[in-house]
């Protein structure tokens, strides 16, 4: 109960809000789908316009309060579904006048001050970091796969530089009893006591533990695919990510389709792939000093956006620049 208490005073800041209502101002008049509604920062800022509607969509279903509170508040303007960005086509017969698609793919502090969650290594007991509709736990991952799964996970998805070493010791840990988040994170400051950083040195692992639990590589690439077959020709896909994966597949995946290319200037021109966005801003857009200031927190995102040209949809060529990230998330389909 009290950790209730305190969540429900945690302040969330929506990251670069004013960036975003700026883009899409010019199509208001429609619906916008808020793939990520956790606290309903973007959705609220939208729905200001009475023109507007929000269909919301969030896998953790701890925001019900608040969803309620919308719908109570905007009525027929505001609508919400339990469900993962790769099942966004669900909403293909239920919404119409769809203008644009957001993606905030950071963490709230409310489900980063979570214990039940377990995404801080401040937190203790049995490891978690399942945000809804999970298969699986972070306490299967480090407690039942293998060496060399957990290193490549802990490499790949967390760029972590002793992974070889960690995973060792996780193996050599739990034969005496199952690791628990403290464990954890005395295993990880064990091996790198001595390098110092101002960073936590347990970061890496949690990240690559929450994304490999969360299906986070799959569930972005899915996510974007899928909401780009349910917007219409002159829509708007924003997606504000947090670190590099995230950032890797939304860059390839706005510029690889807004651009045509061939292999060599040297060889005869190709047919032109079909141009599937056009890009206003072709760098990111990054929050400023006195946001960063307000929000450290903030302080690593990129926003990146386009507007959909036309319903060519072959993606083949992007999951295959992108099959070695999904092919790591497959270690865990024996848990």
């Amino acid at each position: 109960m009290n950790a209730t208490i305190k969540l429900e005073n945690v302040r969330h800041f929506p990251v670069l809000l004013n960036e975003i209502i700026s883009i899409i101002s010019p199509l208001y008049g429609g619906t916008f789908i808020d793939c990520t509604f956790g606290q309903g920062g973007y959705s609220k800022k939208i729905l200001e316009n009475s023109n507007n509607k929000i269909y919301a969509i969030d896998r953790d279903c701890s925001s019900i309060k608040i969803v309620n509170q919308f719908k109570k508040k905007y009525q027929n303007r505001f609508d919400f579904e339990n469900i993962k960005f790769s099942e966004i086509l669900n909403l293909e017969k239920k919404i119409e006048n769809i203008r644009g698609i957001i993606f905030d793919l950071g963490y709230s502090t409310t489900q980063i001050k979570d214990s039940e969650k377990g995404l801080s290594f401040n937190d203790k007991g049995k490891l978690n970091m399942k945000m809804g509709l999970n298969n699986f736990s972070a306490d299967d991952v480090v407690n039942k796969l293998g060496q060399k799964e957990l290193s490549k996970i802990f490499k790949v998805f967390g760029d972590e530089s002793s992974s070889n070493v960690i995973s060792k010791k996780i193996i050599s840990f739990r034969k005496s009893k199952d690791l628990q988040t403290e464990d954890l994170v005395n295993i990880v400051n064990s091996v790198k006591k001595k390098k110092f950083s101002k960073i936590h040195s347990a970061t890496k692992v949690f990240q690559a533990l929450r994304i490999i639990v969360n299906n986070e590589v799959s569930e972005l690439i899915y996510g974007l695919i899928n909401s780009f077959k349910l917007l219409p020709v002159g829509g708007m896909i924003i997606i504000v990510t947090f670190h590099s994966i995230e950032d890797k597949i939304v860059k390839f995946f706005l510029k690889n389709y807004s651009e045509n290319k061939n292999d060599s200037r040297y060889l005869p021109a190709k047919s032109e792939k079909k141009k599937l966005f056009k890009l206003i801003d072709k760098k990111p857009i990054i929050p400023n000093a006195n946001e960063i200031k307000h929000n450290p927190a903030s302080r690593s995102a990129k926003l990146r956006y386009g507007i959909k040209l036309n319903n060519h949809s072959d993606f083949s060529e992007f999951l295959k620049k992108f099959n070695y990230l999904l092919e790591v998330e497959r270690l865990v389909q024996e848990i």
